[in-house]
């Protein structure tokens, strides 16, 4: 065995040791570049796109969005007229922030049942932010040959307001 000029006396370049701490070094590059490229793949995430609206999960999409905006003027334009006339609203206190997710369409030739699972994260509370999720439907029909929404959820019931 040779020595190489600038190493202590008794070891050499190829060290099993300093192989050890290149394989190392070499896993960690790796492990860190992919955390990179998938905290890249969460960030760049889009907001899903928009269904076609001339079908029943286009239009609780984009009542959903209205509701969810604030947007009630934009909402009752998906609503039959006598889902307005017979509005109760339930309120909500505003501290919450809620996500739809589509779960199922159950579609016949004049109404349609849309199952969607509705999340609710409420702010910060004391052991952190409390979230509930549950299952519900939408009920719509069409009228003239245009999907409406009949009967919503609680908490996406919207009444209104004459403007």
């Amino acid at each position: 065995m040779t020595e190489q000029p600038g190493t202590p006396r008794g070891l050499s370049a190829d060290t099993p040791g300093k192989s050890r701490d290149t394989a190392l070094l070499v896993a960690l590059s790796i492990i860190g570049i992919l955390v990179v490229v998938a905290l890249i793949a969460v960030f760049s995430r889009g907001t899903p796109g928009m269904l076609d609206a001339d079908t029943p999960e286009g239009v609780v999409q984009r009542y959903s969005a209205a509701v969810i905006d604030g947007d009630e003027l934009t909402a009752a334009e998906y609503l039959t007229p006598g889902a307005v006339e017979d509005c109760e609203d339930y309120g909500s206190d505003g501290s919450e922030s809620m996500r739809v997710t589509l779960v199922s369409t159950t579609e016949r030739d004049a109404s349609a049942d849309v199952r969607v699972s509705i999340t609710t994260t409420y702010g910060s509370r004391p052991f952190g932010v409390s979230e509930s999720e549950f299952v519900d439907e939408f009920d719509l029909v069409t009228i003239d040959g245009v999907w409406l929404i009949d009967t919503a959820p609680w908490p996406l019931t919207i009444c209104p307001k004459a403007g």
